[in-house]
Formats: C-alpha cells, sequence, structure tokens
C-alpha cells in the first residue's frame, strides 16, 4: 500500500471512528468517548460517572463496564486492521482484571490488532486509569468480519445518523 492509500485510509477511519461510539447506543450510554484512531490501533475513555459505580462504598467502577469498554476499543482495533471497513463480531473475549480503577479516574482502553488475517483480527487491550504499566485490565480478543465481500453500500456515517434519529425509548414498556 503507498503512502498515499495508506494516508486516505487513515483520514477514513478518523471520520468512521467516533461514529463507532456515537453510533453505538450502549457505548454512547455508558458515555465512551472517541479519542483515537491508526491503522490496527484504537484508543477510547470512560470517563468517570456514578451511575457505572459497581462498589457504593468504593466508589469503584463495575466490572462489565470495563469488559464493554475494553470490547469497543477492541473491535475498532480489529476494524482499523483490515484494509476496508467491515462490520465485525466478537468470536472471543478474555479479560484479566489486574486491580480496582481509582475512584473517580477515567478509564483509557488502548488496544492493538497485532495479527490480522483476511477474516479475523486477534487484539490486545490494557485500560488503566493514567498510567499504562500499572494496568487495571488487560484483554485479548478476535474478531470476524461480519459481512462476505462487504461493499459497505450504506455508509457508517448515513448508519449513525439513523440511529441517532431513532425516536427515544418509551417509560412506558412499547405500550401507546
Amino acid at each position: 500500500m503507498s503512502v498515499d492509500q495508506n494516508s486516505e485510509r487513515l483520514k477514513r477511519l478518523w471520520d468512521l471512528a467516533p461514529m463507532f461510539v456515537e453510533g453505538t447506543p450502549h457505548a454512547k450510554f455508558l458515555g465512551m468517548q472517541f479519542v483515537a484512531i491508526d491503522i490496527g490501533r484504537a484508543t477510547l475513555s470512560l470517563p468517570f460517572d456514578k451511575k457505572l459505580v459497581g462498589d457504593v462504598d468504593n466508589g469503584i467502577f463495575h466490572g462489565g463496564v470495563l469488559t464493554a469498554l475494553l470490547d469497543q476499543a477492541s473491535g475498532l482495533a480489529a476494524v482499523s486492521s483490515f484494509e476496508s471497513a467491515m462490520p465485525v463480531a466478537t468470536l472471543d473475549l478474555r479479560i484479566d482484571y489486574m486491580r480496582a480503577g481509582k475512584p473517580g479516574k477515567t478509564i483509557i482502553a488502548e488496544a492493538h490488532a497485532y495479527k490480522t488475517t483476511r477474516h479475523i483480527a486477534f487484539v490486545r487491550a490494557i485500560a488503566h486509569d493514567g498510567d499504562v504499566d500499572d494496568p487495571v485490565a488487560t484483554s485479548q480478543a478476535s474478531f470476524m468480519t461480519t459481512a462476505r465481500n462487504f461493499k459497505g453500500t450504506t455508509s457508517p456515517l448515513a448508519r449513525s445518523k439513523a440511529v441517532s434519529d431513532l425516536p427515544p425509548a418509551s417509560d412506558k414498556g412499547g405500550k401507546p
């Protein structure tokens, strides 16, 4: 791939990547934020929010919130590792929780797709609260593309717009 092609691919990734958070209702609800993207790499953050606390006595994020953050960052790294952006699905995700995050701190997830085949990306990620050498959790995951010969007939930006145009969920459980 030429320098110009790589540059254009990276530009497309910077256009697409924020929608990976904004266009995903769960990520948006949790408050995830896009930080950075490169080919085969992605960084997301999750600012502290009391609604995400699992240990109210100590103010520590719930483990499921960390799982979602690592999965989202790893999926974005996987998407960025393929020559053209394609939807992916998590095949396998293993997480090692190493310590509790510091109460009140933003958690940062940095993911790297270290090997990509034709349809599968293998990704390692780390979640930390400011010191990459003292991780809160690490993960190992694999993702597969979910569309054969995906042509991208609907742009990711158009899909994100469609999601944002959905009406808010009803408090009546779907009843009129």
